[in-house]
């Protein structure tokens, strides 16, 4: 898939079916999300990935999006590791490159994900359900599995209104 095609064509996934996702497949997702880039190559993402049932069960209580965690055949949750980092912000941009890496990935692998963010309101409980040391700050969770079939469509604003030359004001 072409790298622009695959960036306009993915769309959040929050329904799938009850196929698996494999261990290989997995690892492709995660190996696509360590090629991110981050400040001084210092790669301070880490991964948590979650199958187990209940442990799924457990983590949807944390979200109002539960059933699309339960629906997903894995969670990949998505830590900052506080001890690996060096600037704060750049190494939270960082992490959202990681996890635009892994999202193309998934969709280029014909599977759907959706990047949660709601869940952090709750990242203390997260931290203690998944065991995460005091040193790791959830960033997200990603839904993953292969999606149900149906039309997914997206707008988005005109460059025109995102976009000035030189200074705010001037048209693009």
């Amino acid at each position: 898939m072409e790298i622009i095609e695959a960036i306009k064509s993915r769309r959040s996934v929050r329904e799938f079916t009850a196929e698996d996702v494999s261990d290989g497949e997995i690892a492709q997702i995660l190996e696509a999300g360590r090629w991110a880039p981050s400040g001084l190559n210092n790669q301070a993402w880490r991964f948590i990935i979650v199958r187990d049932k209940d442990t799924k069960k457990a983590l949807s209580g944390f979200t109002h999006y539960g059933k699309t965690i339960l629906d997903s055949a894995v969670g990949i949750v998505v830590f900052l590791d506080r001890e690996s980092m060096y600037d704060y912000t750049k190494d939270v941009q960082s992490i959202g490159a990681c996890i635009q890496n892994m999202l193309l990935a998934i969709h280029s692998m014909g599977l759907g994900a959706v990047w949660l963010g709601e869940i952090l309101k709750n990242r203390e409980k997260v931290n203690q359900l998944l065991g995460a040391p005091e040193s790791c700050e959830l960033m997200a969770v990603i839904a993953a599995g292969k999606p149900v079939e149906k039309p997914r469509s997206s707008s988005r604003k005109e460059l025109a209104e995102l976009t000035f030359r030189e200074k705010f004001g001037n048209k693009w």
